[in-house]
């Protein structure tokens, strides 16, 4: 079953804890922090002190994007977070297997990500068979509410025969205007998580478990 990531971005931030009580109990489920630092991306969004409240509220895995310059800052300073995914950006570093070495001594799981202008070439054999999951941005990361980039339907497609020739394990994330017009070719792809913000929280919280549902229509 297709993971579904619901970005926490888009739920209703003053009553986060009773969006994050809709969503304890589903299966198969993540929860996504977009974490940026105003220079990476021109925005800004969660802190430290955020983070570690919303990892106290839930049981649900956290699966953590950061978009941010200096990944190995937030790796020291989190390492007491248990994290799902912890994922870096390719863009932001030089020896990308080292630091998703070190990722993997506090998160169960090291990603990497890359920008929509990035070509997947930037993402060495090392780094697919040293990774656990590559984010696919199907939008300019920094902000939400953007439409999905048909062009990353074929940057799935190619990353799932990269994994296949070099015998690999990582999963496919796909994050940027997912909704349900476009997550059966998505999924159709090979992508195996799914990232979405308003297409989760949409509606009333009664709605969100059947968006949910939505999602996951081509398994």
């Amino acid at each position: 079953m297709t993971i579904i990531s619901p970005s926490l971005l888009a739920c209703d931030f003053l009553n986060i804890e009773r969006e994050l009580s809709v969503l304890e109990k589903v299966p198969n489920l993540w929860l996504h922090l977009d974490i940026m630092d105003g220079h990476f991306v021109p925005n800004t969004t969660f802190g430290h002190p955020i983070i570690s409240k919303i990892s106290q509220k839930t049981k649900q895995p956290l699966d953590a994007h950061f978009m941010v310059t200096n990944p190995e800052f937030y790796i020291d300073t989190l390492k007491a977070i248990s994290f799902e995914t912890f994922t870096i950006h390719v863009e932001t570093q030089t020896n990308s297997v080292e630091l998703l070495t070190k990722i993997k001594n506090i998160s169960k799981n090291a990603g990497i990500s890359l920008r929509p202008s990035t070509e997947l070439s930037a993402l060495s054999d090392d780094i697919l068979k040293t990774c656990d999951l590559v984010l696919v941005m199907s939008v300019e990361p920094g902000f939400g509410g953007q439409s999905f980039m048909p062009t990353s339907i074929n940057r799935i497609k190619e990353l799932v025969e990269r994994r296949n020739d070099l015998g690999a394990n990582f999963l496919i994330e796909v994050d940027g205007g997912v909704n349900q017009s476009n997550c059966h070719d998505i999924i159709n792809a090979g992508a195996d998580v799914l990232v979405a913000g308003s297409a989760v929280f949409k509606g009333n919280s009664t709605d969100y478990l059947n968006n949910i549902k939505s999602l996951r229509k081509s398994n």
